[in-house]
């Protein structure tokens, strides 16, 4: 198969990969045009399918695209098409060493149970970006952000390209403390044609993939393309489903040789419902599956009889079971769901203005539709039903620009560019009437709403973003790349308390007031230097910070999610100060035709984090914003491919992380042992194996995952168990000529193949100091997939 074409790189760092990807490096020649003039060249998923070769599985490059920074993983189309269609992107990126991702759907595609961790950095830690346009912070309850999956669809997208340790100053985000990863969309093909994929799968999963490229529409290859994504599925425990749709399209105009305009344009509905958060008590006492009553037969009832058995009311009983757990009433709710509707668009401009200047921008525009709820058997109905629906309404427009020019000069290639965002927010949470027992239907959370009976809190939040940026690579010698370069950020949040149900969120007003974050100066220095033709070193180092979090009362760790009198207090005492560190990393790679190896050192001093923390019940939680003080992370993953036949590739990589705190915690009465200890949620150790073979029209793959410990609750007396996770895939190419269709292939492929119980998620409700909380989610048992692609 051909390799993924990267232009043009000083270097190319091939890293771990997965079974189905050997390693593959390039030269960057100081002639070559900038990557932006070429894009629609690279993108490799929207040409006509091809038959599959057995000679060489595709390529998993790593690169520095005209810098010399931390290495850029770049995965292509073709990977990603290798799992299972609508499979997340990041759970494709995460066969990389030091990458996690968890969720509690085979696909990943639940963004409530969506956690993506790189190098320990959380995804709200990281910069996102899709052609340039910003998709910000990647947490549920994120206003400023879009996650990715909610983008685009994974069958658009051409490329990913994750930078580690450092990220890079020309990134749109505010957040990026621990590296980046862009998203690239495919290109329209210069030739009209159809194709389609059709998934079935276990649980009734039924996945639909539409898409028609118009061809060159004249001689400048004028083109567009439109999609269309359907996947529907029964959760696979409890009842009720997960569904979702979205339509993307694209233009491209080419101007010139060597210049060109795009417009993207992204449309997304998700309606899905969720499955349950679980504590240590619930998974012994309850069950693995244990989760909430709607879809299951008198799934009402069951929620109405609990309720009523909270508050000791006549009537009142819960199911078989369910006394034999601490907290029996939060274990199982009528329902709980979450619906998004998405807008998202945006213009690139790349213009060659002279042989040595360009000139790049991307304007784009966001508008957010969201809610999440949850049947709550912690307050009754004015008509006296023991239970009410509580939502979380949240509508989100966002916008702004990037621009940059980009400077050729003896061996220096020189950059400068800013990018500004402006953020409204419109959130609260509003209380619906559930019916009398027998006496009507229950609030439809997917559906159309009643008139609310109360409004229990409200705030508007509004920001305004600015990063500004300046680099310069400098090649003395044609192996040899320096690099350095520095970015300031700036960005004022305000929000404002418009409604507060005292009884319900008891305190008399929630968090109003503005908070700044502002660094002037942020430098990056690195170097990357090929010597002895197979041999590559190169190392990194940076200062990052991330702006404040905005989010809404009890929704993150945000100075916004607090009440009036601690978000004063914290402001006086200067308790919250925004996160940054300073990052280290140094990299060794050899490159042979039997073997690739690597080995990626990291250092992080980590100051100001701030984490949520958690106690209570998770429908009404005691929650509390802390700065845990620093972190110090020392890393290190090692990477070994070996092909020894021709079609066949055996991979290994080891990664450790060891991130402790610094400091113990302290609040009145109390003080939390947390020095030395491992940050929650993210493993010391992790293991990956894969092997692939490809034959003629036939290739299989087997990938083994090994996660280690993680600690659940911040001092490490409550940890989550370790888990091994395997998966098996193949698939057959028939090639072109029968009937309509031009390439035709076939796909098998198994989720969890041992059919292994483990805790996926975890932290989603914020996590405790100390023992158990309900905030995990578990992993899917063993699934089963099957697809038919088609090209016309």
């Amino acid at each position: 198969m051909k390799k993924i074409r990267i232009l043009p790189a000083f270097y190319t760092l091939l890293l771990a990969t997965s079974s189905h990807v050997a390693w593959a490096a390039k030269r960057h020649k100081a002639d070559t045009a900038h990557p932006a003039a070429s894009s629609h060249r690279m993108d490799r998923g929207t040409r006509p399918a091809r038959r599959i070769v057995a000679a060489r599985p595709e390529t998993f490059s790593v690169v520095g695209l005209r810098k010399a920074r931390a290495t850029s993983v770049v995965v292509g189309q073709d990977l990603i098409a290798k799992s299972v269609p609508g499979t997340n992107p990041l759970k494709v990126l995460a066969q990389m060493p030091g990458v996690m991702f968890q969720s509690d759907d085979p696909q990943g595609l639940d963004t409530w149970s969506n956690q993506f961790y790189m190098h320990g950095f959380f995804q709200n830690q990281i910069g996102m970006t899709l052609d340039g346009i910003p998709l910000g912070d990647q947490e549920f309850h994120s206003m400023n952000g879009l996650n990715s999956v909610a983008a685009i669809s994974s069958e658009n997208v051409a490329r990913m390209e994750a930078t580690m340790s450092a990220g890079a100053e020309d990134t749109a985000s505010t957040s990026n403390l621990g590296g980046a990863v862009a998203f690239h969309s495919s290109d329209p093909s210069h030739k009209m044609g159809a194709k389609i994929v059709q998934t079935f799968g276990s649980n009734n999963t039924f996945h639909t993939y539409l898409r028609g490229d118009s061809g060159d529409l004249d001689a400048q290859g004028s083109r567009f393309y439109m999609s269309y994504l359907r996947n529907d599925m029964d959760k696979w425990k409890g009842g009720a489903n997960q569904f979702s749709q979205q339509v993307n399209a694209k233009f491209v105009q080419p101007v010139g040789e060597s210049s060109s305009v795009s417009a993207y344009f992204d449309w997304t509905d998700f309606e899905l419902y969720n499955y349950q958060d679980m504590s240590f008590d619930m998974l012994k006492n309850g069950g693995y599956d244990i989760d909430n009553f709607i879809g299951t037969p008198n799934g009402y009832a069951k929620a109405y009889r609990s309720a009523l058995s909270l508050n000791g009311l006549p009537g009142g009983a819960l199911p078989p079971g369910y006394t034999k757990m601490s907290d029996p009433w939060d274990a199982s709710y009528y329902d709980g769901a979450t619906l998004e509707r998405d807008y998202l668009g945006g213009m690139n401009f790349h213009f060659l203005l002279t042989d040595r200047l360009s000139w790049d921008s991307v304007i784009y525009g966001h508008g957010q539709y969201m809610r999440g709820t949850w049947a709550s058997p912690y307050m009754s109905s004015p008509n006296g039903a023991p239970l009410f629906d509580q939502m979380t309404l949240q509508h989100s427009q966002r916008g702004g620009f990037t621009t940059a020019l980009h400077y050729d000069v003896a061996h220096n290639h020189i950059s400068t560019g800013i990018w500004y965002e402006g953020l409204h927010t419109d959130i609260g949470r509003w209380a619906f009437q559930e019916p009398l027992l027998g006496q009507g239907s229950p609030v439809n959370s997917l559906g159309s709403l009643p008139a609310p009976f109360a409004r229990l809190w409200r705030e508007q939040i509004n920001s305004n973003s600015f990063t500004g940026f300046a680099e310069d690579t400098y090649s003395p010698l044609s192996n040899l790349a320096l690099h350095f370069g520095f970015r300031a950020l700036l960005q004022t949040a305000r929000a404002g308390d418009t409604q507060n149900l005292q009884s319900y969120t008891g305190t008399n007003a929630l968090a109003s007031g503005s908070i700044t974050t502002a660094k002037a100066f942020l430098p990056h220095i690195s170097a990357d230097w090929h010597f002895l033709r197979q041999h590559e070193a190169f190392f990194d180092i940076t200062e990052n910070v991330k702006s404040y979090p905005i989010a809404a009362y009890k929704q993150g760790a945000s100075p916004f999610a607090l009440s009036q009198s601690t978000f004063d207090q914290l402001q006086k005492q200067g308790g919250l100060k925004p996160e940054t560190d300073w990052n280290y990393a140094v990299g060794y790679r050899f490159t042979d035709r039997l073997v690739q190896a690597s080995l990626y050192a990291y250092h992080t001093d980590f100051k100001n984090r701030l984490q949520q923390i958690t106690s209570g019940t998770i429908v009404n939680p005691v929650s509390t914003v802390a700065n845990v003080g620093g972190v110090t992370m020392n890393g290190i993953d090692a990477g070994l491919i070996v092909t020894p036949l021709r079609g066949l590739s055996i991979y290994n990589s080891v990664s450790y992380n060891h991130a402790t705190y610094d400091d113990n915690l302290a609040e009145p009465g109390i003080v939390y042992h947390l020095k030395g200890q491992q940050v929650v949620s993210y493993p010391r150790l992790m293991y990956k194996n894969s092997l692939s073979y490809a034959w003629r029209d036939f290739d299989a793959h087997f990938d083994t995952t090994y996660m280690g410990t993680r600690n659940f609750s911040y001092t490490g007396d409550m940890k989550v168990p370790h888990y091994w996770l395997e998966s098996l895939g193949a698939r057959y190419h028939l090639g072109r000529g029968y009937g309509v269709a031009r390439d035709l292939t076939f796909e098998f492929n198994v989720y969890n193949l041992t059919n292994v119980k483990y805790i996926s998620t975890m932290g989603e409700n914020g996590l405790p100091m100390t023992g158990d909380y309900q905030s995990f989610l578990v992993g899917a048992p063993r699934q089963f997939f099957g697809t038919i692609r088609a090209g016309f």
